[in-house]
């Protein structure tokens, strides 16, 4: 897995100061019925357990187990004014599809 951050999130990152024990994490929001689709948030929160840490130009970023296995092979940051941290793409499944033969 390779985690990317552009310019503007690299920057946004090193201006920031972090409270004690908070680190940046990319988190998995799940939502869906018989489907799920998945939003990635990029948060600042107490280490976990057997949390991955990637460091990005002295930056640690963590992942836990369950991100992990839902973040594409390659995984962009962005910073945007007025919207924050973006973090790659959405993930939706819509496993309650069926078919029907007449």
């Amino acid at each position: 897995m390779e985690i990317t951050l552009t310019a503007a999130a690299l920057n946004q990152l090193k201006s920031m100061t972090f409270k004690e024990e908070q680190f940046p994490r990319i988190d998995a929001d799940i939502a869906g019925g018989c489907g799920i689709s998945m939003k990635f948030a990029f948060v600042f929160d107490e280490p976990r357990r057997n949390d991955l840490v990637i460091e990005y130009d002295g930056i640690l970023i963590r992942i836990d187990r369950f991100t992990k296995r839902y973040l594409d092979i390659e995984t962009k940051i962005d910073y945007i004014d007025g919207l924050g941290f973006l973090v790659g793409e959405n993930f939706v499944s819509s496993d309650c599809a069926v078919e029907i033969e007449l």
